[in-house]
């Protein structure tokens, strides 16, 4: 039976300011030919009142609570910590279980409060399940196909990720 890999301290003493950024990953559910986009509430740093997909903030608690799957010489790794992190936030933002990832699109960019930001984006199924939502992060939900998406005042890029993401699960 192998042996439980240990968690390293986690430290940002070593590390350079210039090079930390939030790291943030977002999913764009599709269920039944249909994407879920979700209104920010108005109080958010970014983006208020805009739709959306799910996604969130990898936290360094993160790190501690999910153990590690391999070490890799001196460097301890956590794989499949992305696919984590958005079911996770599926599930705390919409109430949906999801899995089947696929890669669309990453983006950097600056909040208005000065942090900077690398944002990996997905598309991913969901499996049966109601939508509930946390009511001081979002203020409405809608399922939308690649047409509808269109009529909401969405973060710039969204509707593209909701064509996408229908193309690549719809198997059209």
């Amino acid at each position: 039976m192998p042996q439980p890999i240990p968690v390293p301290n986690i430290s940002l003493n070593q590390a350079k300011p210039e090079k930390l950024f939030y790291f943030v990953a977002t999913g764009t559910v599709y269920r039944d030919g249909k994407c879920l986009i979700l209104q920010r509430a108005a109080n958010q740093v970014a983006h208020p009142s805009v739709w959306g997909p799910v996604g969130g903030k990898l936290e360094h608690k993160d790190l501690k609570t999910m153990p590690p799957t391999r070490m890799n010489g001196d460097v301890t790794d956590w794989e499949h910590m992305v696919e984590s992190l958005l079911i996770r936030e599926a599930k705390e933002e919409s109430g949906l279980d999801v899995y089947d990832f696929r890669y669309l699109d990453s983006v950097v960019f600056v909040r208005p409060d000065g942090t900077p930001v690398v944002c990996v984006k997905y598309g991913c199924r969901a499996k049966p399940g109601e939508v509930v939502m946390p009511k001081d992060e979002f203020q409405a939900f809608a399922w939308v196909d690649g047409n509808e998406v269109d009529q909401y005042s969405c973060i710039l890029g969204v509707p593209d990720e909701v064509r996408k993401t229908i193309s690549l699960l719809s198997g059209k």
